[in-house]
Order: structure tokens, then C-alpha cells, then sequence
């Protein structure tokens, strides 16, 4: 994982576990939009979810934090991050 004091502006994150059908997207979406975070999320067809955040470093450091735990159902095994470059997203979606 990235540490936290070397932060881009956008990471690419993968969470893997019990992550899908426990409504991890849906609070991604309502934690992003609470810290002003722009990108998407989506489950990936091998039960991972994948998630493209942009923001401030902060607020990315909370969105990092949050994706450990997750959703109170879920049971998070672990979460890759990788720094991406922006791409300028001007909202946070749902990806189907």
C-alpha cells in the first residue's frame, strides 16, 4: 500500500474479501461524496472491488482508512493501492 505521507492526488485501489452483496459500493459512494472525492467504484467479475479515487491527500488517507473496514458486513482481506494520474473527474460513481 501506499504510505500514507506520499499520497498522490489519485490512487487506484483494489479490495478484496467479502466485498460484494454486503453494499460496499453503495458506502464507498456515500464516504467519497462526504470527503469530496471524484472517480467510480465497481465489482470486478472475480469478487473484488475496484475503486479510482481523486482528491486531496487527506481526504484520500480517509478513503484509504475506510476501504480497510468497509461496510459493517463486509470482512475486508486486503487492499492494494497504487498512485494513478488524474484523470479529472468531476463527481464519484456507482459503476454497473
Amino acid at each position: 500500500m501506499i504510505e500514507a505521507d506520499r499520497l498522490p492526488s489519485c490512487i487506484h485501489v483494489l479490495i478484496s474479501g467479502r466485498v460484494q452483496g454486503v453494499g460496499y459500493r453503495y458506502n464507498t459512494y456515500r464516504q467519497a461524496r462526504q470527503l469530496n472525492v471524484k472517480g467510480w467504484v465497481q465489482n470486478l467479475k472475480d469478487g473484488r472491488v475496484e475503486a479510482w479515487f481523486e482528491g486531496d491527500a487527506d481526504a484520500l488517507q480517509s478513503m484509504l482508512r475506510w476501504c480497510q473496514g468497509g461496510p459493517l458486513s463486509a470482512k475486508v482481506e486486503d487492499v492494494i493501492a497504487e498512485a494513478a494520474e488524474a484523470t479529472g473527474f468531476e463527481e464519484f460513481k456507482i459503476r454497473r
